[in-house]
């Protein structure tokens, strides 16, 4: 359900980058129709040029006749689109403020049943929506009364979607002025390879910190339910909870806890229920985090183990990148035909470089089109509009090609800048998305309600920079399908005419801002340590997180070392049969004993008796858990005994 709910909401979200072009060039259509119907073709002299108002016109000589109106390759028929966008607007709302709050607190819930997890979900919400519905009664109850105000349900629906609209209007430009600036600027850092590497280390220095908190946090929650497991006997009411608590618990742990409920002695004191369910929240947000942090710790060492890859191959005279570690994807067919270690060395270390600058500058101009245009969008005579201007220039040649690809590509950048900086924004641990699936329900649908909430403003935004919006631009001209279904926003002109034109300049200062990084200063300054290139903190957590990477390095390749040791082994005893006695061979010799020929006669040939077998468990025992000691040399074994092998030296090899 949680799936299907934040795939419903991404997916409407990003239907509007592909229908909305659409949308702009039939109302173009539509409105050329529209001219031409009204003019006779033997005796018109002028024909309404669409980017200006009802009064100006674009003066063309007495021979040239109105161009025809030829139909878009994309043309949808009346009807259509209101309904589409219709269906897409309020299943939209629907999934923002009700069902999707609501499965929020259903997932968060530790209650032991799907009543007592919806029952906690409706006292959260009513809680919360409570204060939004007194405050609309309220003015419900004022505009009823007040004589100069005669609204009508249509009128009241355009009310409540104008002041949606405007709550996503302010937090759209908030996200929109801070990855204006960071998607072109981390692109261009993106292309120092220093850069990557130093933020590498940073970060690795932060979440060796966060993972050791995580693992801190995990081990006093399953305290507390080392607690409760041994104060609740099994025929106890509350111990099918407490068995529900240990299925969610790490494997490790569930271990423990049935090696010591077994010398467990006094009883502790009995929870309650309530103490129980808050037990079971904590125990499986612990673990999640505790898991997350597992995960991001590893894929972070991998990233910056290839970041040092990446450093030490562009100071080599071979022209072929190498792998420290190489993974099982780098054997995949792909890696061995089309990306080659030739090919890698090419991007790695000399195109990358080149096209991440090429690509910074490209988004660089379009944040700088964006900035112009939402500050000057208000502006009609001339029209300082960049995309507006666009638009207008294609529609004077009926280019609906041309109209659509300006249209898509400005609200596909839009779009990346708002969502990026979603995906981007981190709540303490409350919402924070994270990748390779360790994203928890709460943040995936937190992310469906701020996509849900954010998409209309950004569609109403868009028309008024193209000057497709009467409401904001003033002009007399047919209306998208779009803002058809969102009403009239006149009717609340301190809105229309105040809010949706001034608001939107604060791109420029939240861009500033963006630009000399106040916002990851001040959170610097708070303790939310940030990477700041010039600030000495971040140079300690950069050397701090140097040495963990040098460290982790050194393990793995300790851990390879014995590795190839082990496989090197393998390969002389299975090859050429040379009896030999180490413990990593024997080790491998033991595995493959299944595929070898004379394993297979041997063990036809020979009977073992009890006693044989024993010994032989025995020393298979010892010759394990010995090799298992080359990663800890200091590691003793169980009860103290030196594991010798001495005794063994007549039958060890017989089923070799």
């Amino acid at each position: 359900m949680v799936l299907l709910g934040t795939l419903l909401a991404w997916y409407l979200c990003f239907l509007i980058v592909f229908i909305l072009p659409l949308d702009v060039s039939t109302t173009i259509y539509k409105q050329c129709v529209l001219d031409n119907s009204k003019h006779h073709p033997t005796d018109v002299t002028q024909t309404r040029n669409s980017n200006q108002t009802g009064e100006d016109f674009s003066v063309y000589s007495t021979d040239r006749e109105p161009k025809a109106c030829d139909e878009p390759w994309s043309y949808i028929p009346d009807g259509v689109l209101p309904v589409f966008w219709r269906v897409v607007y309020w299943t939209s709302q629907f999934l923002t403020w009700l069902l999707l709050p609501f499965m929020q607190s259903y997932a968060r819930s530790g209650a032991f049943s799907r009543a007592g997890k919806a029952k906690t979900a409706l006292i959260e919400n009513a809680l919360y929506y409570g204060t939004y519905l007194l405050i609309f009664i309220s003015l419900l109850i004022y505009l009823a009364t007040h004589p100069k105000w005669h609204l009508t349900w249509s009128e009241l629906q355009t009310i409540g979607i104008t002041a949606a609209n405007t709550w996503g209007l302010f937090l759209l430009v908030l996200l929109l002025g801070y990855g204006l600036v960071e998607i072109p600027r981390s692109y261009w850092l993106s292309s120092s390879q220093g850069y990557l590497l130093a933020k590498a280390y940073f970060k690795a220095a932060k979440m060796a910190t966060e993972k050791a908190e995580a693992e801190e946090h995990l081990a006093n929650v399953m305290e507390e339910v080392a607690s409760v497991h041994g104060s609740v006997r099994y025929n106890h009411n509350l111990r099918k909870c407490v068995d529900t608590i240990l299925t969610k618990c790490p494997t490790e742990y569930q271990e423990e806890f049935g090696r010591d409920v077994e010398s467990s002695g006094e009883q502790n004191v009995l929870p309650t229920n309530r103490s129980l369910v808050q037990l079971h929240k904590k125990v499986i947000s612990s673990v999640h985090r505790h898991r997350q942090a597992q995960v991001q710790w590893s894929i972070l060492l991998d990233q910056a183990l290839h970041l040092e890859d990446v450093a030490k191959s562009q100071s080599s005279p071979v022209h072929r990148f190498t792998h420290s570690f190489p993974s099982a994807p780098h054997h995949s067919w792909i890696r061995r035909f089309i990306y080659t270690p030739a090919v890698e060395w090419y991007w790695e270390c000399v195109f990358r470089q080149s096209f991440y600058k090429l690509l910074a500058v490209l988004l660089c101009l379009l944040s700088a089109a964006v900035v112009w245009s939402e500050c000057t969008f208000f502006s009609t005579h001339p029209v300082l509009s960049l995309f507006a201007v666009f638009v207008q220039k294609a529609e004077e040649q009926y280019n609906y090609i041309c109209i659509e690809m300006v249209c898509f590509v400005s609200i596909l950048f839009l779009c990346v800048c708002i969502y990026s900086t979603v995906f981007r924004i981190r709540v303490f641990n409350y919402y924070h998305l994270v990748p390779h699936h360790q994203t928890d329900a709460y943040s995936l649908q937190f992310s469906g309600m701020l996509f849900c909430r954010l998409t209309p403003p950004l569609c109403l935004n868009f028309l008024g920079l193209i000057h497709m919006d009467s409401a904001i631009s003033h002009q007399d001209r047919i209306q998208t399908s779009y803002t058809s279904i969102m009403g009239s926003m006149r009717l609340l002109s301190f809105i229309s005419d105040g809010f949706y034109i001034y608001y939107p300049m604060l791109i420029l200062l939240l861009c500033f801002a963006t630009f000399y990084s106040l916002g990851s200063r001040c959170l610097n300054l708070l303790g939310f340590h940030q990477y700041i290139t010039d600030d000495d903190l971040t140079s300690d957590l950069v050397d701090e997180g140097r040495e963990l990477i040098r460290r982790e390095r050194r393990k793995r390749q300790k851990t390879q070392t014995g590795e190839n040791r082990r496989w090197a082994w393998r390969e002389q005893y299975g090859v050429k049969g040379i009896p030999g006695r180490t413990k990593a061979g024997y080790t491998e010799i033991k595995d493959n004993s299944q595929s070898s020929p004379v394993t297979h006669s041997k063990k036809s040939a020979v009977t073992f008796t009890g006693r044989d077998m024993e010994t032989e468990e025995q020393q298979r025992g010892l010759l394990q858990d010995n090799s298992s000691d080359e990663d800890s040399p200091n590691r003793r074994s169980t009860g103290g005994r030196y594991l010798s092998m001495s005794p063994s030296q007549t039958r060890i090899f017989d089923d070799v």
